[in-house]
């Protein structure tokens, strides 16, 4: 009997990579596993905090927090809104979280929503008389939005100045602390990859494409984009409202290059466009970075050695990587 080699991800799709002809439980098997694995390990992890210690548990937490902050670096990217400062998401939703816990003694439940929400439009208001500029331009005044408002901060010495706003309501429940981060990056991963896949979305990497020939169809492109901000705003503010009442404590540190940097290199690292790559890019840079704190100074050395390595070898990215090699995965197959 013969035998030759098939690849498995031949047979399976009829029209598109959402719409599949399926056979048998291999193939459901095959195309099930990638998506339903790394659900199942983060709902598992928590579980395990007698087993790796409440430290890892606590980069977990960190690292969900990045992946969200990728995640709304992402969406803004694919239409085509390039951002160098996603401290602004996060400083915005932190502050005025802090401030609602601080000045009327409400409590998380009511403060991280209200946060969220507000942080997001508060962001959405500063960037919508930039939403024309495009490019380095827009991405120079979103570098400069977080160190400007920090210094208007620290000036003024509103919101606690210098000093922030300390003493604020702890989350209720340590299941809480880590299941909320974890809950909150799935919904935002899965809710993205659906919303850019529909119709709306398309419109939206129409705009990244040829905004001119989107413009022609009388459509508002720039209501379009501050809806992108907005969406996105409400997945970076929501990071910085739950860190505000994790740290219960919220200062200038809110607006951090950190928060901007971090996430736009866990998207070039994992994978631009993707959603997903931007997420494998934090839990990658995140557990890294506390791996490396053992040797000390030379932490940055080996951690840039490793970035420059990753970003030359795989310029599409990791998830991308992944992908391409996982659906050229071959079985044998009998020659009829």
């Amino acid at each position: 009997m013969k035998y030759r080699k098939e690849r498995l991800d031949r047979g399976i799709k009829a029209r598109c990579e959402d719409i599949f002809a399926l056979s048998s439980y291999r193939e459901i098997l095959y195309l099930a596993f990638p998506r339903v694995l790394p659900v199942a390990v983060l709902l598992i992890l928590p579980l395990l905090k007698d087993v790796v210690g409440l430290y890892w548990e606590k980069v977990l937490m960190i690292s969900c927090i990045i992946a969200l902050l990728a995640l709304s670096w992402d969406l803004m990217a694919s239409v085509g809104l390039i951002s160098l400062g996603q401290a602004l998401f996060f400083g915005a939703g932190a502050y005025i979280t802090g401030f609602l816990n601080h000045a009327f003694k409400l409590p998380p439940i009511l403060t991280i929503p209200l946060g969220t929400l507000a942080g997001a439009l508060f962001c959405t208001l500063l960037l919508s008389p930039v939403l024309r500029l495009r490019g380095v331009y827009f991405a120079i005044v979103t570098l400069t939005l977080p160190l400007l408002l920090a210094r208007f901060i620290e000036t003024t010495k509103i919101l606690g100045g210098t000093e922030g706003m300390s003493g604020l309501s702890p989350l209720p429940d340590i299941w809480i602390e880590m299941y909320v981060p974890v809950l909150a990056l799935l919904l935002c991963l899965f809710g993205f990859r659906r919303l850019i896949n529909e119709d709306y979305g398309l419109v939206l990497q129409g705009i990244r494409d040829n905004d001119r020939a989107v413009m022609s169809g009388a459509i508002n492109i720039y209501w379009f984009k501050a809806q992108a901000v907005f969406l996105a705003g409400l997945a970076g503010s929501f990071a910085g409202a739950f860190m505000t009442h994790y740290n219960q404590v919220v200062g200038m540190a809110a607006f951090a290059m950190d928060y901007s940097i971090l996430p736009l290199t866990a998207a070039v690292l994992g994978g631009v466009g993707s959603f997903a790559g931007p997420t494998i890019g934090a839990f990658i840079l995140v557990p890294l970075s506390e791996m490396l704190r053992a040797v000390g100074t030379l932490r940055v050395v080996f951690y840039s050695a490793i970035l420059i390595i990753c970003v030359v070898g795989l310029p599409e990215g990791v998830f991308h990587y992944i992908r391409r090699k996982y659906h050229q995965f071959e079985r044998m197959v009998e020659v009829g």
